[in-house]
């Protein structure tokens, strides 16, 4: 055989070689894009950031759910133009690492920023459906289903008929739909796995309105797993440390409030946590005074209860969290016989995360108090008191709340935390 004719050989086998390893390749990378489905949601505008952060955990469980039967990943949704934000300039987004840790949001179930998203796939969705509650008077008999209704309110989606797509903005950015269903629902988040298990040629799906289905183990295992995975942002809690350290004379190792590395290791006994020198009041103002009348204290009362706290726990230091008006904390000051403190965020901290990160660091500074007591039905004092039960605080000082017009009053229920 000649050397020309070897060298031909030799080529052929080369080429043929390159040919198949980079087929091989790109099948790969298509089935491995091809077997990752996506789950995108939303939740009604008019939520606050504390139920926002609620709704996630019950989709973050029904995507726990979804990967028995394929590999999902859950899109977050964008923060912004929330009602009760008012440093933030309409139409700003945040993104989740803004406000918790993505590598500790990934341990319990895969999770991508939507921006990411929109990087890789382009703002386009196979599938969206409207969640919506039924129109039909109650009947009394309540059984898990859902079924594909007209809507029952507008939708700012418009249907392009030139391409029989739909179109809408959202998050900033205008989405395209191939299909979209205004669904009407009643059951828990996990009612929709047949839904979303049967679309196999939709790989990707939106839900708006997502708080309209409910929690499936609410105060169980798996909701407790789902909301110790939202630890917080590296920045917020730094900020929120030194905050105690110079204003306080607070730090994790004098409270025995430090936590692992790892939330999946952190499984404190209960009691363990003793807190700062100081008591935490979450006291919402605003909307709650008018809502909710009977229920929330006029300052005079607030103050009393406070200074009744304060001298019960022998301490002279109280840091509130709260949406009241300067003039308001002013006056509460003048009312409080210890010293009255609240956090001032700088410049910096609202450009990083406005609003957002301001309630993230007050709660973080209200969950390490020696005692803590919040605002009737506030999911913000809601999750300072789950905070407080990761870290291991006795039930006696977390699970409390101001009373209103009376004397007395029903305390929060104790919803302990479950491993």
């Amino acid at each position: 055989m000649s050397s020309s004719l070897v060298k031909i050989l030799l080529w052929l086998v080369v080429f043929t070689l390159f040919v198949y390893v980079r087929s091989k390749e790109e099948s790969c990378e298509q089935g491995s894009d091809r077997s990752a489905r996506y789950l995108l949601y939303d939740v009604n505008p008019g939520e606050g950031f504390n139920l926002r952060r609620d709704v996630y955990l019950r989709i973050a469980n029904l995507v726990r759910k979804l990967n028995q039967f394929d590999n999902w990943v859950l899109v977050l949704p964008p923060w912004g133009n929330l009602y009760h934000w008012r440093n933030v300039p309409r139409g700003t987004y945040f993104p989740w690492k803004a406000y918790f840790d993505m590598p500790s949001l990934n341990k319990w179930i895969q999770v991508m920023e939507f921006e990411d998203y929109v990087k890789v796939h382009g703002p386009r969705i196979r599938s969206a459906y409207i969640l919506q509650h039924y129109d039909e008077e109650w009947s009394g008999n309540w059984q898990e289903k859902y079924d594909e209704r007209p809507c029952l309110n507008e939708h700012s989606f418009i249907f392009r008929e030139e391409d029989e797509m739909w179109q809408g903005m959202k998050w900033g950015t205008v989405l395209e739909m191939q299909k979209l269903k205004c669904l009407s629902v009643q059951g828990y988040a996990s009612s929709l796995l047949p839904l979303l298990t049967k679309e196999d040629d939709s790989r990707s799906i939106y839900l708006r309105r997502s708080e309209t289905v409910l929690h499936d183990d609410f105060g169980g295992q798996w909701y407790w797993s789902a909301r110790r995975s939202m630890r917080f942002a590296a920045s917020l809690l730094k900020e929120a440390q030194r905050f105690r350290h110079e204003v306080l004379n607070s730090d994790d190792t004098h409270d025995k409030t430090q936590v692992k590395d790892d939330w999946r290791d952190t499984k404190p006994e209960r009691g363990t946590a003793l807190g700062g020198p100081y008591i935490s009041v979450h006291l919402r103002r605003r909307d709650f005074v008018h809502a909710r009348n009977n229920e929330i204290p006029s300052l005079k009362k607030a103050a009393k209860q406070i200074n009744q706290i304060l001298r019960r726990e022998n301490l002279t230091t109280v840091f509130v969290a709260t949406d009241a008006p300067a003039q308001e904390v002013e006056e509460l000051r003048t009312l409080v016989e210890g010293v009255l403190v609240v956090y001032e965020p700088s410049t910096e901290v609202l450009q990083r995360g406005g609003d957002g990160a301001v309630a993230i660091i007050d709660q973080i500074i209200c969950s390490h108090a020696r005692y803590f007591t919040g605002t009737y039905e506030s999911t913000f004092s809601f999750r300072i008191q789950e905070e407080r039960e990761i870290m291991g605080f006795q039930v006696e000082t977390t699970f409390n709340r101001l009373c209103g017009k009376n004397t007395k009053c029903e305390q929060p229920a104790k919803w302990k935390i479950s491993y």
